[in-house]
């Protein structure tokens, strides 16, 4: 895997992978071109680990209809501004059975989501699951 980034102009970077697909940096505290580099680790870690629940549901043969990975994070104060909390909350919808979403979300977080993994070495991660229903699982 190869990537590299460009500087575009003041704040805006480009990420450009291998493959081509690019992706908008911006460092500015507006962010009006795109994520901070920040931002995007948070959203690589919620695509991450829903393609693993995603994947892992279907193999279960549960009927998902819907699924949302949120992430509230805390950062260290003082640079590098590491994050040193993250929490995830999963709101799921379909006919699902809860325990195979609780396997799914676990097997993602343990053994899975490589970006779960890197973060966990520097910030502690925990999730809720919210069902359509909305009683959210611990």
């Amino acid at each position: 895997m190869i990537a590299h980034s460009e500087w575009k102009q003041g704040d805006v970077f480009e990420g450009i992978a291998e493959n081509g697909n690019t992706v908008q940096f911006d460092a500015d505290s507006a962010h009006a071109h795109g994520p901070s580099p920040m931002e995007a680790v948070l959203m690589a870690l919620c695509a991450c680990t829903s393609v693993d629940v995603v994947s892992i549901l279907k193999k279960k043969r549960q009927e998902l209809t819907g699924l949302r990975v949120s992430a509230a994070a805390a950062r260290a104060e003082t640079p590098p501004q590491v994050f040193t909390e993250i929490k995830l909350t999963y709101a799921v919808s379909g006919r699902l059975d809860r325990k195979a979403v609780e396997d799914a979300v676990a097997l993602s977080k343990n053994k899975y989501c490589s970006v779960s993994k890197m973060l966990e070495k520097v910030a502690s991660i925990e999730y809720e699951i919210v069902f359509a229903d909305g009683e959210p699982e611990p």
